[in-house]
């Protein structure tokens, strides 16, 4: 079977895409003077995205036990931390985070719900900064809220998954704390209801 040009790159195609995709991150983002984090031109938002601070934690600091497991939310690093009740399991999962510190929420709350294929509806202040949005999404692709949720005691607060996984990493929710699919399924397993959580 012979190769057709479609089969095959020429030289100058191949080229041309290599500096095309190099030149790519100089344009969609820059870096501040102290190299601490990128400003990023996508999701429709300019965003803070840090680059230095994702590392394995204790729980001592901040807890005084892990009755019922506990999760720690990093907002700066942008990351995730789980260690289950005896201490056996310990996760460390990249998140998305608050777009601003007006929806940036901190403080000690707890698992009081979970739930598989959630629904998702947008809050009244979400609505209306963005009168577009549907009232109501079901179940499926289409969800902010991905396959799987865990209901904080906090009004609308939620550490749940997401498809759209451009946010992990990112300063991209409106309060919420987000993962892939496959990290939220996993924290799903081992979270409890009861079990404690910490946003610093």
């Amino acid at each position: 079977m012979t190769k057709t040009p479609f089969d095959m790159p020429t030289r100058r195609a191949f080229l041309a895409g290599t500096a095309a995709l190099a030149a790519t991150p100089a344009i969609a983002q820059s870096t501040s003077s102290d190299g601490t984090y990128e400003v990023e031109r996508d999701l429709s938002e300019v965003v803070r995205r840090n680059i230095s601070s994702f590392r394995t934690l204790d729980w001592q600091p901040y807890f005084s036990n892990t009755r019922n497991g506990a999760i720690l939310v990093d907002i700066s690093s942008r990351a995730l931390h789980y260690w289950s009740e005896d201490q056996s399991i310990y996760k460390l999962y990249p998140s998305s985070v608050p777009l601003s510190e007006e929806l940036t929420r901190r403080g000690r709350t707890s698992v009081v719900q979970k739930v598989e294929g959630p629904s998702w509806r947008p809050t009244p202040s979400m609505l209306r900064r963005n009168p577009e949005w549907p009232e109501y999404i079901g179940p499926g692709p289409d969800n902010p809220l991905g396959t799987h949720a865990l209901y904080l005691s906090w009004t609308y607060y939620r550490i749940h998954g997401t498809h759209d996984t451009r946010k992990i990493g990112r300063q991209s929710s409106n309060g919420c704390i987000g993962l892939y699919n496959e990290n939220i399924a996993e924290l799903f397993a081992m979270a409890k209801v009861g079990t404690q959580v910490l946003l610093i």
